[in-house]
């Protein structure tokens, strides 16, 4: 049943989005969802798509749990399938796939199997359902046409050069790279987007990653859902973060995590991008308590620099250590031309 606290814009909002993913009467929705999922956005996709007229089901797993490993926040890479086949098929054969997983599929092993099935994929982030209405995608599609226009930018692109008046100079060869982008809904078969959207990134092939990454009072941990209080400052080698400096909790908490999987490639580059979506506020984690905010919104507002440590397909790393680390003020160029100045996109 759905939660009696419901507000009716919640399912509205549901809808809408399902409508602009091209959900028809008739089509197949799959709704994936982990026994640690929020209930009620599995209950509003489920309604969504029965109102438009789907045919739908629910894909509930149990969310794994393996003693003595650290716990995963902010991956990208939800385990929760097991590389069971049955269910993967299923949702494979399905037209679009509902993902309320806590972490989401997009570095999931599984993911290419559902994908080459003909499915898309719309992960709805594990946010409260205010900040999904707040940050639906707008009925003009100028956020999509933003979007496509910077993602074109990145494919044209060389490299990337990030700099900072805190420190940050960054430079990151796209050769090899895959980029991309999302803006909160996809029509195409083997596709997945995000909601909320409005985000560009890069995979950068291995190797491809070097300079010096400061994070100044205000940018933003993802994964320990914080703001920095006390510089960080990250060297990175061939990918690698290989020195963390910083002597504040900030920093001591870092070190502490990162080294905690044991694992190499939790200190190497996942993705980098940058954020387009002038509806996303930084300031929204200090407004919601950490069970309702899962951060999607603090990596795709406009003019954020995002730099992503963990899984990266591209680079052959595969990796549940992961921190998204969304900084303010950046300048980002590519080629040389400015896409982002002191933390404001350049239009």
């Amino acid at each position: 049943m759905l939660q009696d606290t419901a507000d009716p814009a919640w399912l509205e909002a549901f809808e809408r989005v399902l409508r602009r993913c091209a959900v028809e009467p008739g089509d197949t929705v799959a709704v994936l969802a982990e026994t640690q999922s929020r209930p009620i956005l599995v209950q509003l996709a489920q309604l969504a798509a029965a109102r438009v007229g789907a045919h739908v089901f629910t894909l509930c797993m149990p969310t794994p749990f393996t003693p003595g490993v650290p716990p995963a926040r902010s991956t990208g890479a939800s385990n929760a399938l097991q590389n069971i086949a049955p269910a993967i098929a299923a949702l494979a054969g399905s037209t679009l796939v509902v993902d309320c997983t806590v972490e989401g599929l997009m570095h999931a092993p599984e993911l290419p199997a559902i994908l080459e099935g003909g499915a898309r994929v719309l992960y709805v982030s594990n946010e409260h359902p205010e900040a999904l209405v707040r940050l639906a995608p707008s009925g003009d599609g100028s956020l999509e046409l933003r979007v496509k226009d910077h993602v074109k930018r990145l494919r044209a692109a060389k490299r990337m050069r990030v700099t900072s008046p805190a420190g940050t100079d960054l430079a990151i060869s796209l050769a090899g790279a895959v980029t991309g982008g999302n803006w909160g809904y996809t029509t195409r078969p083997g596709t997945m987007t995000h909601w909320p959207g409005g985000l560009v990134l890069a995979f950068p092939a291995a190797g491809t990653v070097n300079g010096r990454l400061v994070l100044a009072p205000g940018d933003v941990n993802l994964t320990f859902k914080r703001y920095i209080e006390q510089p960080i400052t990250l060297a990175i080698e061939a990918d690698h973060i290989t020195q963390i400096d910083g002597s504040g909790v900030d920093a001591d908490l870092m070190r502490s995590y990162i080294a905690a999987w044991g694992d190499r490639s939790a200190y190497a580059v996942s993705h980098v991008g940058y954020g387009l979506n002038e509806a996303a506020r930084w300031d929204s984690m200090a407004l919601y308590d950490k069970r309702d905010f899962n951060g999607t919104e603090l990596r795709a507002f406009a003019g954020n620099f995002l730099y992503s440590t963990g899984a990266n397909e591209v680079a052959g790393r595969h990796t549940l250590g992961h921190f998204d680390l969304p900084l303010r003020g950046c300048t980002v160029d590519l080629d040389g031309t400015v896409v982002v100045g002191a933390g404001k996109v350049v239009a």
